[in-house]
């Protein structure tokens, strides 16, 4: 299940798991990639990807670079990449992603909004700015 591979001197799996026993309360912050399988509330932000399990209950609004949501949630979510929505997430809140993609039979009860940023822009646009 964990990926210990170093690339380019870079850890690239997932560096915090919170395991299906575990509950945790309060502010998450981290910088790498984080696997929820258990309970949190509170708030989840990491500069990494993250990946909420399919029995997760998170209570919280969540910030990371990429998401896969399999669980429950309830609170914001916001991405800055690719959002993957599956089939047995229910979503109770506004979803905010660059790149989205939804399952048949996920709940969002919620707004969407695409935020495109970067992606879309010519090279001359972003000079402009």
């Amino acid at each position: 299940m964990f990926n210990k591979q170093m690339q380019g001197g870079e850890f690239k799996g997932f560096e915090t798991v919170i395991g299906p026993s575990v509950k945790v309360k309060g502010d998450f912050h981290g910088m790498g990639n984080i696997i929820v399988e258990g309970m949190l509330s509170g708030t989840l932000k990491t500069s990494g990807n993250l990946t909420i399990g399919e029995k997760a209950k998170v209570t919280a609004s969540i910030e990371a670079k990429e998401a896969t949501i399999a669980g429950e949630i309830k609170g914001n979510i916001k991405t800055r990449g690719y959002l993957e929505i599956t089939a047995s997430a229910k979503i109770f809140g506004d979803v905010e992603a660059s790149i989205l993609s939804i399952e048949k039979g996920a709940l969002i009860n919620g707004k969407c909004i695409m935020n495109v940023g970067d992606v879309g822009k010519t090279e001359s646009t972003k000079k402009a700015e």
